[in-house]
């Protein structure tokens, strides 16, 4: 009897034959793209290390046999550093063109949208990217008007979804008018413009100069309130179409300043008792003052003049979610943490260089769970330091040395943090093992085939209209800017007209001879 023939398994072969006939669905290697979004493992830079140790430096090597063993050690702490706070990964986004300065994310982390110095606001939905996609859906200019093609533009200071409603996006521009729109940029609302010619703010009815920030009320899906350059918080009830409810004048008590001051940051958070929530707000006085969210708002419950030195710009405020610190970055270079309690003396101070002499919405913020602080630094690192002490926890680089953070985001829902930067990039750090959906949803979709449309060099953008030039009608008259252009020479010399007559009667145009027209 013959024995049975075996044959041995060839996995070139297999691999080269077909697994199966029909239409073959393509797999996509979903670890693999996450495995590259992860961020490449940086060394603290030397600088910052003696900057966060009060400029001491702990040495990056050892004299010894031990120096292996130190930096081996050193690696482990790091690595479990990073597996603690979700930053071993990151998502880069490039859709504006100048530093942003504000970003916010809806209470479900789906929806981002982002304020620039270019003079627009970027709409980006997580549920429509992929790995190739990675665009704004939208884009609006919020202080374009349409009854005038030449209207002026201006940079965005703040943009912040209603945290009870996120159908409604509060946006602050370099006007005295804050506006109200929808989550798809649909304008809702916009806030009146006082009077510069009245002397007491209490009689104006709006800002009359500049708004510098803004934010909502954490509980009452109606209230918000703006902070403007004209020494004044403003309270504004979106339920009438921004109608003003409240006036506080900050009168300021610094030698020639007549009274009046430059709000330059507020927060409104609740308080510890729970039952009421805090006004926060910095002047450029040096001046911190806190009113009782429900008020009144005739004189502040707290206020410290000394807070940070006159004259610099506080741009960074936040209130811890417990509502009984405050945290401060002055543009003095120091970083304060008061308790609202207490609201005297700062708890603890430490010196950490300022950007808000270029841009004046470098901010501070809680963590979702008040165990961690967030905040940026000139060179380009992410620094989140712990509340008790100030002291940085961890420093990782984000950007380029010469690019500083400006704005940052701690989402609770996704856990991710979100930065934006003065080159124009956001960066969305996440875990893949701690964070939720978010960049991590985006990162394990397939890529999405190259087409035409994806392309915005090649597609027109009609929510912008058409200009005349483009819209060509058969037999009809070329428009007077397409004949200058078109009878333009080389030698930049002024380009005669060809339509219409001339002095005497003629036609300028050889084609059209003008017929002169005749009556009965």
């Amino acid at each position: 009897m013959d024995d049975d023939i075996v044959v041995e398994e060839d996995d070139a072969l297999k691999a080269f034959l077909p697994s199966g006939f029909g239409k073959q669905e393509a797999q996509t290697n979903t670890a693999l793209q996450i495995e590259r979004s992860k961020r490449p493992r940086q060394e603290q830079r030397p600088q910052e290390i003696n900057n966060s140790d009060g400029g001491i430096g702990n040495g990056l090597s050892r004299a010894g046999g031990n120096e292996s063993d130190d930096s081996d050690d050193d690696d482990d702490q790091d690595s479990d550093e990073e597996d603690e706070y979700p930053v071993s990964h990151e998502l880069v986004l490039k859709t504006h063109e100048r530093p942003i300065t504000s970003m916010t994310l809806d209470a479900s982390g789906s929806r981002l949208i982002t304020g620039s110095t270019d003079c627009t606001v970027k709409f980006h939905d997580f549920a429509s990217m992929t790995p190739t996609t990675l665009r704004a859906f939208k884009s609006v200019d919020p202080t374009a008007s349409k009854t005038s093609a030449s209207s002026e533009t201006h940079p965005v200071h703040h943009v912040e979804f209603n945290p009870v409603s996120p159908s409604t996006v509060l946006v602050v521009s370099a006007i005295p008018q804050a506006k109200l729109l929808s989550r798809d940029g649909e304008p809702i609302a916009e806030s009146v413009k006082g009077d510069m010619y009245l002397r007491d703010m209490h009689n104006t009815k709006g800002h009359i100069s500049e708004i510098t920030t803004g934010t909502w009320h954490p509980t009452d899906r109606d209230l918000c309130v703006t902070a403007g350059t004209d020494s004044t918080l403003r309270i504004w009830d979106c339920s009438i179409r921004m109608a003003q409810r409240e006036i506080i004048v900050h009168k300021s008590r610094a030698a020639g300043s007549a009274g009046r001051t430059r709000m330059t940051a507020v927060a409104w958070g609740a308080s510890p008792q729970g039952n009421s929530s805090n006004l926060v707000a910095a002047a450029l006085d040096g001046s911190l003052v806190m009113w009782s969210g429900n008020g009144p708002f005739t004189r502040p419950s707290a206020e410290i003049r000394d807070a940070h030195q006159r004259d610099t710009w506080t741009g960074g405020l936040d209130i811890s979610p417990d509502g009984r610190t405050v945290v401060t970055r002055g543009g003095d270079d120091t970083i304060k943490l008061w308790d609202t309690r207490k609201f005297k003396t700062p708890i603890s101070t430490v010196s950490h260089p300022s950007t808000t002499s270029q841009y004046p919405t470098s901010s501070i913020k809680f963590s979702p769970t008040s165990t961690s602080i967030i905040t940026g630094s000139p060179t380009g690192s992410l620094h989140i330091l712990n509340p008790a002490t100030l002291k940085p926890d961890l420093i990782t680089p984000i950007t380029p040395p010469n690019s500083p953070l400006i704005s940052l985001l701690w989402h609770p829902k996704l856990n991710q943090i979100l930065t934006g930067s003065a080159n124009a990039e956001t960066h969305v750090l996440y875990n893949p093992t701690l964070s939720a959906r978010g960049a991590a949803t985006v990162m394990s979709r397939a890529p999405k085939r190259r087409h035409i449309d994806d392309d915005p060099n090649l597609t027109t953008d009609l929510s912008q209209g058409l200009s005349a030039d483009a819209i060509i009608a058969p037999n009809g008259n070329l428009s007077s800017s397409s004949s200058l252009l078109r009878n333009n020479n080389a030698n930049n010399e002024r380009p005669k007209p060809v339509t219409g007559l001339t002095a005497s009667g003629r036609s300028r145009d050889p084609r059209r001879p003008h017929v002169p027209a005749t009556t009965p």
